[in-house]
């Protein structure tokens, strides 16, 4: 890492986009990196688009501009191509592949596989990951952002480390809730290390 690098995180409201974000920004300062993130973008309350941007390093604006994303997190497959305008050809682009169809629109939900096969062909690092069922075997769909935060951790390009995550995780997350937490990340980390 050149001391510098920008995630752009998306998904709907309810998804636990905000938890991942502040989990991020804590694993950062506990490894001494300068970490500055975005105000949250979107109807949280109402299951619509939510993301936020994270900027690892020395930055002085937390907005990551047009193109200038190291990593695009999704969390949900129509999110992804919402969040396409900040990506680049060496972009990550990790993403959940279980759609949420919004109960507000009668309009058919694109097709998950065309989604993928599109991404493919434009963009060299796409990893699909069925992040909700790994969750779900994990204890509960709640912990799809940690099976997500499990799998960038794989990322050799990224600046934290599973530890890290994890020991922010801890700090953020009930006690209670540790083991199935554990678990997601495991479950996430080796969906993409294989």
């Amino acid at each position: 890492m050149d001391n510098h690098y920008c995630i752009y995180i998306c998904g709907v409201g309810g998804q636990g986009i905000i938890k991942t974000s502040t989990i991020i920004g804590e694993a950062a300062m506990n490894q001494g990196l300068d970490v500055v993130m975005s105000e949250i973008h979107g109807m949280s309350q109402r299951g619509g688009s939510v993301s936020t941007e994270l900027k690892i390093g020395g930055f002085n604006s937390s907005i990551i501009p047009n193109h200038g994303a190291d990593m695009l997190l999704s969390f949900e497959p129509v999110e992804t191509i919402r969040g396409l305008d900040k990506v680049n050809e060496e972009t990550k682009i990790v993403y959940n592949t279980h759609p949420i169809i919004p109960s507000s629109t009668d309009k058919p939900y694109p097709n998950v596989d065309g989604i993928t096969k599109i991404l493919k062909e434009n963009f060299k690092h796409v990893l699909p990951i069925d992040g909700t069922q790994l969750a779900i075997d994990a204890g509960s769909v709640l912990s799809l952002n940690m099976v997500l935060l499990g799998a960038v951790t794989a990322d050799e390009k990224f600046p934290l480390t599973k530890e890290s995550v994890i020991e922010a995780m801890k700090n953020n997350l009930k006690p209670k809730f540790h083991e199935m937490n554990l678990k997601a990340i495991e479950s996430g980390y080796k969906s993409i290390k294989g």
